[in-house]
């Protein structure tokens, strides 16, 4: 109708100009604009007009139009989002006045175009930033307000800018006549647009740029000069666009996707080859391919298959190679005619490949990745020293797989990737090595790629780590000798470039140095292991950090040229390493560096800081070495009093190479040590220094500190943990030779600590003279001193003038000086305190410094503490700053607090023994302990957790003494070091100290029996405690351990043999609550607690040699040990004792009653959840406690042993309750009555337990054992389990005739006669079961119950042990490997003689051929489960509602009845959905079967249709539609049947080969398989399908819901069969 108006006004008007005038005559400066209809008409006129190209008053209407774009339709667009028209009608008006533009530049030409154009350049230009002004394209020629057009200058009416939404709109509807009349000079206006366009992709909004690629772009790339500039802007050059990517990569793709129709030209004569062959265009679609945005990724693939299919079409002949690209390298893209099939074979299974992986599902992806084995075998020459296929298209997979954020995906490709390097030889290519520095550290920098395997055991390398290991290896071995050190160095240097885990760290290290022996490099190398270790050393864990280190030395010895370095390099990169972590002497780690020395000892790179000289007699290393101890003697003059003391490193590192030039020298020469020359070579300086350190008063005190820093650090490192593990001979001479001036050094120490030290410096030397002098004691007790020497006389000149200074300091106000001389002395006596405490024994009674100790300390009063320093004093340091000061007064109070520990300690000692000698040296503390308390509280609240172990050590003491007279005193105490304790949870070097000295406190035997005794709230306290670090246990692995092992220790008495006294087990008895929780006790590790603990146990396992299992005291606190306390203690109690007798009894109702409580928790359990282990736990401590109970006991209990059989367990619960029971029956057969009448209890309670007790019956041999008249019991055993022979349940079935089978083999063996009546039965029921049942699961089941091990194997008696019970039962059971103890560990943690009647291990081998999973018990829980078969039959349950009425014909017939009488046709499709398992898509498909007439349902489980959820959906479809039953661990067996019946299995699935739904024809007998919601049809099935249909999708979303697909399917299912039907069946 409006054509036909237009056509008519044209025709009628011959004032064409006139007519657009009137028509466009809105004001734009008002509020009243046009409406959208009245647009829509002036937009058809113009079209009109423009087609006519009428040229008689041309010029009239080209201004007419000129005047309408201008001063109109630009304000108009300008104002359209001010709110003057609904927002709904905004992006039409505007899109209409945007074809009015366009037709006024058709009719008008560039006089219309260009200032259109330029005006919406202008806010192009601008869109990104309004900032960036100088850089808008367009925006300069514009200022002026005039543009030359055709060389004519027009004005542009000033006005609002319109929008950039507008502006692109205007520009994609003007730019094609720009192009149209380019040939006229528009080129620069062209260009200006493509600029501004670039300008607004890079700096615009993401709403911006896919506006522009929908209106602008197609119109521009149409223009192949536009296009090019394109190309060039976006592809070519990105050096010039600001930003560190230029315009991202999303965006680029996104631009470069809009123009790929015009891109991958196949018609035209110039296609643009030169475009998109370019290595910049392949090296994007390869970072898009490894994009983390989906969209981006799916474009990437999408120009991939544009290029290729382009390729295939034209048959063009091309390469494009990198710029960096070697002589032999492949292209990064080729095709060639000549290779044209396996270049698409290539590419059909890479697109399938990077396809596949956008499932981020395992199971989908894992049967995809033999394909990439395919395409990689087909990308290397055949003779493998080349490659065909560029290696970074395989590599872009792999980081895709890497960078997904599904982690078990990214772990399997980590994995592939390492198995693919590994099992095939591959040419050397820069790009792996670029990818395994990049992609693969980052992926494998995570720790849970190290996770362990469900196969493997505790203390196996990760599987990822061992295959890491071998691949490095063997890449490094690959490489040119000249790439090896840079690709090393690389890979160092990356794990520097981030904070790594310990884990990674650790693995990567262990990699490194499982490289073969070879010479890569030099001083960078080490440089570089150097910043890696300092990385190291923030972790806590230090056996970790430990191991890396002995790792990364390893490495470092093999890898280094030594002609590379000097001494010195390699000095430094040893000092690195911590003595107390990994190189630590005598180590099997040390000795390798000391062969590493030797054999490179001529061979190093001269060092320009010494001069060598050169010698056969003394080594390079010696040399060095003596050089080192003179350069560190050399010190500058004394600066003052105030001097601090010098830093450890150079001690550490001096002490180290003089050690391990002594070893090794000691390994070149056959004569004794004590004869070389070396050792007294590189000694010389430092002994001539220590032989005047006494006399020469004018010795730098700077000197001396570091004298004696060197002289402690070689007697530490020298007496190390590994070196004392035989008698060391170089720790021998260097005692001999140091004790020749000991003397001079104890005469300078003692002189120094009497009253020179007055500085705060002076503390630490303070520190370093009692580290000497405690050293030294503890050698001489080892090695002796010679005659003319004795350490006591100083120790006793020491402690006196320490004595004299405290007493006459306190009598008068000290100034500062004398204040740090108060701190010293005290210090000393705690030294001294420490040194009695283990070696008063040797001293001499001349000098009787424990006298002289005591009678100072008897008197000393608790708590002085020191004023605080005045700020003029000139001689203080920046280090007495409140905070500083505060830590010397804490320093202070914790030596008096040592002092006095010690003093209480002796007087204890001198009380139990006896010793009058001392007696008068008992201070005034055990008269008034509670004042001493109240001091202990006091200081408490001072001192940091640091300092509060002598105070703890205190309380132990003196606790006792007030329980009775102040008990609330005695629970303050407690609670505040309890509060201590938790303060320090984050400290680990200060918490387990703490922790201990705590527990032995609060815990020690005095402290029990005193709360036990009263019964107050110090008894109810200490219970407390134990539940709170059961608590803290959870989170904190160890912290139960320590009390447990404490209490088993101090508990047990092990003069004789392991017994339990009777005073210890009146404690054990009324803290119950330690032994029934370490019963069951065993956290549930989290992941990262678990992967820790994983990873210390296989440091662990490497034994000797990783010298950090050496040097390190493990952390790691193995949960396992408390039940092992707790059983070692069970197995010493004495059943014959009338304590242990009722203690036993006491324990057993405990973990009775602990077993109710679990039980009542939750009735059904998951196997290995927290419950199951809880009650498997529970029941092997009963099972050791039960042999020692009596009859009278176990007749009041035994009831509540048979209702745990009733109970719902789990397989390895039931095997333990079973055994148990066994176990009763035989030592008390007068319970048999009892155990009989379990089964008679009612239908609802055997239901879930039946099975339980008939598995005792194939032992009944063990339980009637000791019983005369056997033929009685065997008969009524007979007679019960026939009975259940006969059960609807098979399951049930099973076990009555393995226990059948049992009894009447013992019944032959008795050769009873009388059991003849019945032979006849029951030969007739186990022939049946042997041979009836001879096909299917049934036949399965009966050979696997036969073979399993508890009615095989296991004897009841006979393997009656620790390991089986703790070992191997759990293994059988499939308990997670945490439950299994084996009993190495058993022996290792107690000190027990395991008894006979509990042997620790088993007396037999116990022969298990059968994998753990061949056969578990399994009870159904519910009472609407009890007629369920279990897991493995195969029988179908079928629903028909109307049954009743049709009582014998089959399914099919019930189907075609049922549709005849609802007027309906009968299909003969099967829907199975047993995959799914939620009851709202279950419900919908139920609904839609039943509509669409299958012949019936597959579900996992008939119990959905009793769910809300499923009838709220199915509106009663579950009544009218048959449905079945099949388990989908019975799919399977279900499709072969259905094959064979005819069916066609058609699968649900998008696979490499799927029809279309649109192209597929179901057959008639079809069987439409519905995947998992999650994970779709498991691998495992799918290639039993007959075939795969796939819905046809347009939109990005890659999956429906699975109700809908199966609606979608049965619909065209539904669909097809009716149109058959009209075709009279064709």
């Amino acid at each position: 109708m409006e054509l036909m108006l237009v056509e008519a006004l044209l025709s009628h008007c011959k004032d064409h100009a006139t007519l657009v005038t009137e028509l466009g005559s809105w004001n734009p400066t008002t509020d009243k604009v046009p409406t959208a209809e009245s647009l829509e008409f002036l937009r058809i006129i113009l079209e009109k007009l423009a087609m006519r190209k009428e040229k008689a008053d041309a010029e009239k209407l080209g201004q007419a139009v000129t005047t309408l774009a201008l001063n109109n339709c630009l304000p108009l667009l300008a104002i359209l989002r001010d709110g003057i028209l609904q927002p709904r009608n905004v992006t039409r008006v505007a899109r209409t006045v945007c074809g009015v533009l366009h037709y006024c530049a058709e009719i008008a030409g560039n006089k219309v175009a260009v200032p259109v154009c330029l005006a919406a350049v202008r806010v192009l230009g601008i869109c990104g930033n309004e900032s960036q002004k100088e850089g808008t394209a367009g925006a300069d020629h514009l200022e002026s307000g005039v543009v030359k057009v055709q060389g004519e200058c027009t004005s542009l009416p000033r006005h609002k800018e319109m929008t950039v939404e507008e502006s692109i709109e205007v520009l994609g509807a003007v730019v094609p006549i720009l192009q149209k009349n380019s040939v006229s000079g528009c080129s620069n206006e062209l260009d200006q647009i493509v600029n501004a366009t670039v300008y607004a992709l890079k700096e615009g909004t993401d709403e911006t740029a896919n506006l522009i690629c929908g209106r602008l772009l197609p119109s521009l790339g149409s223009d192949r000069r536009s296009l090019n500039l394109l190309w060039d802007l976006l592809m070519v050059n990105n050096d010039k666009i600001k930003g560190d990517d230029g315009i991202c990569l999303s965006r680029r793709l996104l631009v470069l996707s809009t123009l790929s129709d015009h891109l991958f030209v196949t018609e035209a004569k110039d296609r643009p080859l030169k475009s998109w062959c370019c290595s910049s265009f392949w090296t994007l679609v390869q970072g898009c391919l490894c994009s983390p945005d989906s969209l981006t990724r799916k474009r990437a693939v999408y120009l991939l298959k544009r290029a290729i299919d382009w390729c295939q079409e034209t048959g063009e002949e091309m390469a494009c190679s990198i710029d960096c690209c070697r002589d032999g390298d492949p292209a990064l893209f080729f095709w060639s005619t000549w290779k044209n099939e396996a270049i698409v074979l290539f590419w059909e299974n890479y697109l399938l490949i990077v396809e596949t992986l956008e499932g981020n599902q395992i199971h989908v992806i894992k049967p995809v990745l033999p394909k990439l084995n395919m395409i990689l075998e087909s990308s290397v020459s055949e003779n493998k020293d080349s490659w065909l296929f560029h290696p970074s298209w395989h590599l872009c997979i792999y980081k895709r797989m890497f960078e997904s954020e599904n982690k078990t995906l990214a772990k399997e490709g980590v994995l592939h990737f390492l198995d693919m390097y590994n099992s095939k030889s591959l040419p050397e290519s820069p790009s792996c090595s670029e990818f395994i520095i990049g992609p693969l550290m980052d992926a494998m920098s995570e720790s849970s790629m190290y996770s362990r395997s469900s196969d493997q055991l505790i203390g196996d390398c990760p599987i990822l780590a061992t295959k890491f290991q071998k691949f490095l290896a063997k890449f490094v071995s690959s490489l040119h000798q000249g790439n090896r050190g840079l690709f090393l160095l690389k890979f160092i240097k990356k794990m520097t470039s981030r904070h790594w885990c310990a884990i990674p760290i650790l693995f990567m290290a262990k990699a490194l140095a499982d490289i073969p022996e070879k010479k890569i490099w030099g001083v960078d190398g080490l440089l570089l292991l150097r910043e890696v270790l300092q990385c190291t050393m923030t972790t806590h864990q230090v056996l970790l950090r430990g191991a890396a280190q002995c790792f990364f030395l390893q490495a470092a010895i093999k890898l280094t040229d030594a002609e590379k370095v000097t001494l010195s390099d390699v000095s430094s990169f040893l000092i690195s390493l911590r003595a107390d972590e990994s190189l630590d002497r005598g180590s099997k780690l040390w000795k390798e560096v000391c062969i590493w020395f030797k054999e490179n000892d001529a061979i190093f790179k001269k060092d320009s800081v010494y001069e060598f000289t050169g010698s056969q007699q003394i080594s390079s290393l010696s040399m060095y070495t003596k050089y080192l101890v003179e350069d560190y003697l050399t010190v500058p003059a004394s600066k003052g009093e105030d001097e601090l003391m010098p830093d450890w490193y150079e001690s550490r590192l001096v002490a180290t190479m003089v050690l391990l030039a002594a070893d090794v020298d000691s390994s070149k020469v056959d004569i004794a040590l004590s004869e070389t020359a070396d050792l007294n070579f590189m000694l010389t300086p430092l002994l001539t220094c220590l032989s005047k350190l006494s006399t020469n008063a004018y010795m730098p005190i700077l000197k001396t500190d570091k004298i004696l820093q060197l002289l402690l650090k070689l007697l530490q490192t020298c007496s190390s943990k590994s070196a004392q593990t035989k008698t060391d001979g170089l720790l021998t001479v260097i005692w001999n030779v140091i004790t020749t001036t000991a003397t001079n050094i104890f005469e300078f120490i003692v002189r120094r600590l009497s009253g020179e030290l007055k500085t705060i410096a002076d503390l630490d030397r303070c520190d370093l003279y009692l580290a000497v002098l405690s050293e030294f004691v503890n050698l001489s007790l080892k090695f002796g001193w010679k005659k003319s020497f004795s350490i006591w006389k100083f120790i006793y000149y020491l402690t006196t003038a320490s004595a004299e200074t405290l007493q006459q300091l306190s009598k008068k106000d000290e100034n500062f000086g004398e204040q740090i001389q108060k701190v010293v002395s005290m210090a000393c006596l705690a030294s001294v305190c420490g040194i009695a405490s283990y070696s008063c024994q040797f001293q001499e009674d001349s000098y009787n410094y424990v006298s002289v100790l005591c009678r100072y300390l008897s008197s000393m009063q608790l708590n002085s503490s020191l004023s605080k320093p005045i700020a003029c004093d000139g001689r203080l340091l920046e280090e007495t700053t409140s905070q500083g000061w505060g830590k010397i007064v804490a320093r202070y109070l914790r030596d008096q607090w040592v002092c006095l520990h010690f003093v209480l300690r002796k007087h204890e000692y001198s009380f139990s023994t006896s010793d009058i000698k001392n007696s008068e040296f008992a201070p005034l503390i055990f008269s008034a302990p509670t004042s001493s308390l109240q001091s202990a509280l006091d200081v408490l609240t001072v001192v940091p957790s640091t300092e509060a172990l002598p105070v703890f050590h205190c309380m132990k003491l003196l606790v006792p003494k007030v329980i009775h007279s102040s008990e609330l005193l005695a629970v303050e105490c407690i609670n505040t070091a309890w509060k201590i304790v938790l303060s320090s949870c984050n400290t680990q070097l200060v918490f387990w100290p703490t922790l201990q000295a705590f527990v032995e406190f609060v815990f020690s035997n005095e402290v029990l029996s005193g709360a036990a005794y009263t019964k107050g709230q110090l008894y109810f306290r200490i219970k407390e405690i134990i539940q709170e670090t059961s608590d803290m246990s959870i989170s904190k692995t160890g912290v139960f351990n320590v009390l447990v092992s404490h209490c088993y220790q101090s508990w047990t008495d092990y003069s004789k043999k392991p017994s339990i006294k009777d005073d210890d087990l009146l404690h054990a008895k009324c803290y119950m609550e330690i032994l029934t929780e370490a019963c069951v006790f065993g956290t549930v590790f989290r992941r990262d607690q678990r992967l820790i603990q994983d990873t210390h146990a296989f440091i662990e396992s490497l034994g000797k040699d990783c010298a950090a299992n050496i040097a390190v005291t493990s952390m790691n606190r193995d949960e396992h040990q408390v039940r092992i306390c707790a059983t070692a203690f069970f197995s010493c109690l004495d059943e014959s004792n009338p304590l242990h007798k009722e203690f036993l009894q006491d324990l057993v109702i405990h973990l009775l009653d602990k077993d109710i409580l679990v039980s009542k928790t939750k009735t059904r359990y998951y196997g290995n959840s927290l419950h199951h282990r809880l009650k498997n736990r529970l029941w092997q401590t009963m099972l050791i406690l039960i042999p020692k109970l009596d009859q009278d006991f176990l007749s009041g209990i035994i009831d509540r042993i048979f209702q745990a059989g009733f109970s719902n367990n789990q397989a390895s619960v039931k095997y333990l309750i079973e055994w148990a029971i066994i176990l009763i029956l035989h030592t008390h057969p007068i319970f048999l009555s009892k155990f009989w009448d379990c089964f008679s209890s009612t239908e609802e309670k055997l239901k879930t337990s039946i099975c339980t007790f008939l598995s005792v019956l194939p032992h009944f041999d063990v339980v009637i054992a000791n019983i005369p008249d056997k033929g009685a019991s065997l008969k009524r055993a007979l007679v019960t389990v026939l009975q259940w022979c006969f059960n609807h349940n098979f399951s049930v079935r099973l076990y009555a005739l393995i226990a059948l089978k049992k009894l009447w083999a013992m019944c032959k063996q008795q050769c009873i006669q009388e059991f003849d009546e019945l032979a006849l039965v029951i030969e007739s029921s186990l022939d049946q079961v042997e041979n009836i049942q001879g096909t299917g699961n049934a036949r399965k089941n009966w050979l696997r119950i036969q073979n399993h091990f508890f009615f095989s194997t296991f004897h009841p008696l006979q393997d009656y042990s620790i390991e089986t019970i703790f070992y191997t039962l759990p293994s059988l059971s499939e308990l997670i490997e945490d439950e299994w103890i084996s009993p190495h560990k058993f022996s290792s943690y107690t000190s027990n003689l395991w008894q006979s009647s509990l042997p620790l291990n088993n007396p037999r081998p116990m022969n298990v051929d059968l994998l753990s999973s061949d056969w578990l018990q399994k009870d159904t829980a519910g009472s609407d489960l009890g007629d369920n078969e279990t897991e493995w039959t195969d029988i179908q349950k079928k629903i028909i509602p109307w049954k009743n009425s049709i009582p014998d014909i089959d399914l099919e017939m019930a189907v075609q009845n049922r549709a005849a009488k609802l007027g309906k046709s009968s299909g003969s499709l099967i829907v199975v959905a047993s995959l799914i398992d939620k009851p709202t898509n279950l419900g919908g498909l139920c609904r839609t079967c039943e509509i669409f007439g299958a012949s019936a349902l597959v579900v996992d489980s008939l119990h959905h249709v009793n769910d809300k959820q499923f009838q709220y959906l199915s509106v009663s479809a579950e009544q009218w539609l048959p449905l079945i039953e099949v388990k989908p661990t019975q799919l399977l067996e279900y499709l072969q049947l259905k094959k064979n019946e005819g069916y066609t299995i058609i699968g649900v699935e998008q696979t490499a080969k799927s029809f279309d739904l649109t192209d597929y024809c179901f057959p008639e007998k079809s069987l439409l398989l519905l995947g998992n919601e999650r994970e779709g049809i498991p691998a495992n099935l799918i290639q039993h399908l007959d075939v795969c249909v796939e819905i046809p999708q347009q939109g990005i979303i890659r999956s429906l819901n699975v109700h809908v697909s199966g609606a979608v399917l049965i619909w065209e299912y539904t669909r097809q069969q009716i149109m058959k039907q009209k075709d009279g069946g064709k």
